[in-house]
């Protein structure tokens, strides 16, 4: 395997990274922002509140995004696996 082989996997493979968790991410993100602002409004102390929401929205965007994240890591690995008789020689 060549120096631009391993290259071009490990640039394909830290995108396919982010690609997959950017909806969790955000989502996670967005919850917990939201969660925040309505502890500082409410003046509610407790840290821990902000997990539930945040595990039942991380929950449903894989519910949704699912065979997307799925199909996409799919399609990374069956080009992996079509690189390799490239990368033995």
């Amino acid at each position: 395997m060549d120096t631009g082989t391993a290259a071009y996997l490990i640039r394909h493979a830290l995108g396919q990274v982010l690609l997959i968790s950017a909806p969790i991410l955000l989502i996670s993100l967005l919850v917990g922002l939201v969660v925040s602002i309505v502890q500082a409004a409410f003046s509610v102390q407790e840290q821990t509140l902000s997990f539930v929401p945040k595990i039942l929205a991380v929950l449903v965007v894989v519910i949704i995004f699912g065979a997307w994240m799925f199909g996409s890591m799919e399609q990374f690995a069956l080009e992996v696996f079509r690189l390799i008789p490239r990368m033995v020689k």
